[in-house]
């Protein structure tokens, strides 16, 4: 049975939300409550803040870029920000106004791309902060939400438009529709052997895309678990967060359910998920100010 340890985050009104490891080999998340960028250090427990000049402007977003660097959204702020693993912090203005940016990436192009859930578009940012955004091909009122790159391809979750879609080199978009109207695709993740995991928030399912384009829907057994994370752990299965039931679950990767595991702190908000590469997981709680580690 993986034991689930809690690290209470010692700042006022901590919200975290997505995760990434560093270049530096902390863990780093947003947490849009505070209106800061975080790092936890995951030898020791400890954590170091580093506020935003719009405290209200909801991080939600964070990756590590080509460059080394660490690049956030800001889904209230409608800016991409980028800070050093040294606390220099740099905010990119966005073209369309209100665009809500959510879900970010390290694109394969040298660009970060990143969803702009608001406005219904995807776009990217060069390294020298120059944003270019694309509509063409989503279809509307879709929300954008996540995002992952496989074989040089974008694919992103459409979290209102019941399926996911992909984004070829030359541009081309297209849509696989879940079998469920408002099954509310969110979380996206690449597994090792080349298949697309998201989660389906409403359908209580995790769909997969396999390396023909195929889509397959796998439930979970907690009726309205409310799915929000997921992430290919070092072990190879599937590792994702059931935000309403309070539990963290486990899937083969063919699609087998292993179990669900139930989270100490009842109410927790569980969000995003991340893997270590020492077998350990990591994940958001969100209402209550934690982060959680899962350790097999």
């Amino acid at each position: 049975m993986p034991e689930i340890i809690e690290h209470r985050i010692p700042h006022p009104n901590s919200h975290p939300y997505i995760l990434t490891f560093g270049p530096d080999g902390g863990l780093w998340f947003c947490d849009s409550g505070a209106g800061q960028i975080c790092r936890m250090d995951v030898s020791t427990g400890t954590f170091r803040a580093f506020p935003l000049p719009r405290r209200d402007c909801q991080p939600v977003g964070i990756i590590t870029g080509h460059d080394g660097h660490l690049w956030f959204t800001e889904y209230a702020g409608h800016k991409v920000g980028r800070i050093t693993v040294d606390g220099e912090i740099t905010e990119f203005d966005l073209p369309t106004r209100s665009a809500g940016p959510n879900g970010i990436i390290d694109g394969p192009d040298g660009n970060v791309w990143f969803a702009e859930t608001g406005v219904g578009q995807i776009a990217h940012i060069s390294p020298h902060g120059i944003v270019s955004e694309e509509a063409r091909g989503i279809p509307p009122k879709s929300r954008p939400l996540a995002l992952a790159v496989r074989g040089g391809e974008i694919w992103f979750t459409l979290a209102a438009g019941s399926g996911i879609a992909r984004r070829t080199a030359d541009g081309t978009i297209s849509v696989l529709a879940t079998s469920s109207v408002d099954s509310q695709p969110r979380a996206l993740t690449l597994h090792p052997n080349g298949d697309l995991w998201f989660v389906l928030t409403d359908a209580n399912a995790l769909a997969r895309v396999d390396r023909r384009n195929a889509l397959t829907e796998h439930p979970v057994p907690t009726q309205g678990a409310s799915l929000r994370g997921v992430v290919a752990g070092a072990d190879g299965d599937l590792w994702f967060t059931e935000n309403a039931a309070n539990k963290i679950g486990r899937m083969r990767p063919d699609g087998t359910m292993v179990d669900e595991y139930d989270i100490p702190t009842s109410a927790s908000g569980a969000r995003a998920i991340v893997a270590a590469s020492d077998g350990r997981l990591f994940f958001s709680q969100h209402d209550v100010g934690r982060i959680g580690e899962v350790r097999p």
